[in-house]
């Protein structure tokens, strides 16, 4: 939400997307994402700066192997930095800014199989969609100064 109120041009963006596809008659259901290719931009570049989790679950190697020329020995534990993946370099154009057009046109998906982007893990030990994530236990960095959203009704009065 910071990242957004810091470019109000990204909120007009993504408003026009959601008038366009969705109108303002309905809510906007899962079906609907596919063709609100902005706003999945807006999310998968706010899971890209700012990691759920640091850190993803360790992994154990099984056996010596090499992962992006690495030797990796039998039974070493294996952290990945979510956090310096997000804010690499070699892997992303200015990865300090928050500009989520640069996920536009490209097929980078959160499940783990663009390994620039593991917001949920990958593999077996990924975080699995199917349970009920209302309450989740965690590690968190709570903002300083709390930020408090107003919501401001765009939609006719029966949809609420």
């Amino acid at each position: 939400m910071s990242e957004l109120l810091k470019q109000p041009h990204l909120i007009e963006k993504a408003t026009e997307e959601l008038d366009r596809v969705i109108g303002r008659n309905r809510w906007v259901e899962e079906r609907d994402l596919e063709q609100l290719p902005y706003v999945d931009a807006i999310m998968k570049e706010t899971m890209r700066k700012h990691p759920v989790a640091v850190m993803l679950a360790p992994h154990l190697a099984l056996e010596d192997c090499n992962a992006g020329g690495y030797d990796i020995c039998k039974g070493t534990r294996v952290f990945i930095n979510t956090w310096s993946m997000g804010r690499d370099p070699s892997l992303w154009d200015a990865p300090d800014e928050f500009r989520p057009e640069r996920f536009l046109g490209k097929a980078i998906d959160v499940k783990g199989q663009s390994f620039e982007l593991l917001p949920f893990g990958s593999g077996r030990r990924m975080c699995p969609e199917d349970l009920n994530m209302e309450e989740v236990f965690g590690l968190t960095t709570p903002r300083k100064f709390p930020l408090v959203a107003v919501m401001e009704p765009r939609l006719p009065t029966h949809l609420y």
